[in-house]
């Protein structure tokens, strides 16, 4: 099996200062610095999504602001994989499936924001094409949500998706016990 890391859209936008705040967004960035640096230090394949937003009603993720730009804690070394995207789904009208291909992946190690979203649409995208996916919970954040007069707690919405990925759709760790036990 060989290995990639996703960091999908782990921007400035999402953080505190940013246009959609998320909460644990430190945390997470934090999280996900610890599995960018492990991946780094073995020299196995990663690569950053950056969301730019294009849609004419957009308010964050705008092109050429602060917002857009990769959050200090998982900053892209020169040379390192950056895809761009405008959709959700990180396979959507970008390069990476080919890249992907091209550097033979078949297991892909995610971790990003918002989980709800762009987390959640990239995982089974992923898994739609047969790779197997693990998702790093610790290393991924979104925010509360509101359906039929009910207002859902940030934890309950991280709860509800990652239960529902863990399983078919991709096993879900932590942090510690992804590094701890990783086998490429």
């Amino acid at each position: 099996m060989k290995t990639a890391l996703l960091l999908i859209d782990i921007q400035n936008d999402y953080f505190p200062g940013g246009k959609m705040e998320l909460d644990g967004s430190l945390e997470a960035g934090r999280c996900a610095q610890k599995v960018l640096a492990f991946f780094r230090e073995r020299g196995l394949p990663l690569v950053h999504i950056q969301h730019i937003s294009t849609r004419p009603t957009a308010t964050f993720f705008l092109p050429e602001t602060r917002g857009v730009e990769p959050h200090r804690t998982v900053k892209p070394l020169p040379g390192e994989m950056i895809i761009r995207k405008n959709y959700p789904n990180s396979f959507r009208n970008t390069g990476l499936p080919e890249w992907l291909k091209k550097n033979e992946i078949n297991h892909l190690v995610l971790a990003g924001m918002m989980t709800h979203m762009c987390v959640d649409a990239t995982v089974r995208a992923g898994f739609d094409l047969g790779f197997q996916c693990t998702v790093v919970h610790d290393a991924c954040a979104t925010k509360a949500l509101a359906f039929g007069g009910l207002t859902v707690s940030p934890e309950q919405v991280q709860a509800a998706f990652l239960a529902a990925l863990n399983g078919v759709f991709a096993k879900v760790v932590g942090h510690e016990p992804l590094i701890a036990n990783f086998k490429n």
